[in-house]
C-alpha cells in the first residue's frame, strides 16, 4: 500500500471492528467521524482522528500526503438527525467518493448489503445501490463488499426468546449465514489489495430461521416455542406500513420483512460462531 488508509464510519458497529483490525495489523490509517469523544474512546491517537461530517462536503480536509484507499461503512438503518437514506447511504458516500478522487486515492472500498442489486425497490437498498452505480463509473479501483446479516442483527431472536416465543413467517426454513463483525473486518481489510471488485461474504455456518430460533432459546435456557405466522400477514404488514407511514418509519421494517422471506446465503467465511455469540449476549443480560 502506498499512502494512508481513510476509514469513514469508524464509530459504527462494523467500523469499530475494522478500527481494531487495522490497529492490530499496524496499518497507517485515519478515522473519519463526527464525534471526537467516541473516536478517542476507541483508543485512537489524536493523529489517527479527523473530525468530518460526511454529509457536509465543506468539512472534508485536504491532504498533501498520498491516500491509498478510502473505506466506507457509512450508512443508516433508521432515519436520524433529520437525514434520509438518500442523504447518508447515497449522498454522504458520494461526498466521500468525490473526496477520494480529489485526493487521487487509488481505491475505494464500500460495504453494501448481500443481494442489494436485487432489492432496489426497498428504500434502504435503493440508496446503497445508487451509490454502487456511481462508484462503478468513477474511474477508481473499487471493491464492493456484500455481507450477509451481522451477528448483532440476530439479537432480535434473543429478544423474542427471552419473552418466551419466537415468531417467524411461513415455515421458517429460509436459510442465512450471518457473520461476526470481526470476521467481516478482516475481509474488508484484505480487499484493499485484492483484485476482486465485488465480494459476497457470510459467516461459517448456514442456518434456517428455525435453527437460529432454537439456538436463541438454548442460549437463554428456555423451552423452544416457535410460532409460525402465515406469510400473508407479512405481506399485509408491508402494505400497511408503506401506505400509512413515511419511509422514515417503514424503511427498516420494510427491509427486515423482505429479508425474512428469502434465502440469504453467501460464501462462508470466518471463525466466529453464532452459538457462542448468543451465549455471550445471554450472559450479559442475565448479569444485569
Amino acid at each position: 500500500m502506498q499512502g494512508k488508509i481513510i476509514l469513514a464510519g469508524a464509530t459504527g458497529y462494523l467500523g469499530g471492528f475494522i478500527t481494531k483490525e487495522l490497529t492490530n495489523q499496524g496499518v497507517d490509517f485515519l478515522a473519519f467521524g463526527r464525534n471526537e469523544e467516541k473516536l478517542r474512546n476507541m483508543g485512537l491517537r489524536s493523529d489517527q482522528i479527523q473530525i468530518v461530517d460526511v454529509t457536509k462536503p465543506a468539512s472534508f480536509p485536504a491532504f498533501q500526503d498520498p491516500i491509498d484507499t478510502v473505506i466506507s461503512t457509512v450508512g443508516i438503518t433508521r432515519h436520524k438527525d433529520g437525514l434520509s437514506y438518500m442523504d447518508v447511504d447515497y449522498q454522504a458516500n458520494l461526498n466521500l467518493l468525490e473526496f477520494a478522487r480529489r485526493q487521487q486515492a487509488r481505491k475505494f472500498v464500500y460495504v453494501s448489503v448481500l443481494n442489494g442489486e436485487q432489492m432496489r425497490h426497498l428504500k434502504i437498498t435503493a440508496a446503497k445501490e445508487r451509490f454502487v452505480d456511481a462508484l462503478k463509473s468513477s474511474g477508481l479501483e473499487y471493491c464492493i463488499i456484500r455481507p450477509n446479516g451481522f451477528f448483532s442483527d440476530m439479537k432480535d431472536f434473543l429478544a423474542m426468546a427471552r419473552s418466551g416465543r419466537v415468531y417467524l413467517f411461513g415455515d421458517g426454513e429460509f436459510k442465512l449465514n450471518p457473520i461476526h463483525g470481526s470476521d467481516l473486518a478482516r475481509v474488508v481489510i484484505e480487499s484493499i489489495v485484492s483484485p476482486r471488485q465485488e465480494i459476497e461474504v457470510g459467516g461459517p455456518d448456514i442456518f434456517t430461521q428455525n435453527e437460529i430460533g432454537k439456538l436463541a432459546f438454548e442460549a437463554m435456557g428456555k423451552v423452544v416455542k416457535i410460532v409460525h405466522l402465515p406469510d400473508w400477514m407479512r405481506r399485509a404488514a408491508l402494505g400497511i406500513i408503506r401506505t400509512f407511514t413515511s419511509s422514515k418509519t417503514y424503511g427498516p421494517y420494510e427491509f427486515f420483512l423482505s429479508m425474512m422471506a428469502r434465502d440469504n446465503v453467501a460464501p462462508r467465511h470466518g471463525v466466529k460462531r453464532l452459538e457462542a455469540f448468543f451465549r455471550e449476549e445471554s450472559d450479559k443480560t442475565q448479569a444485569v
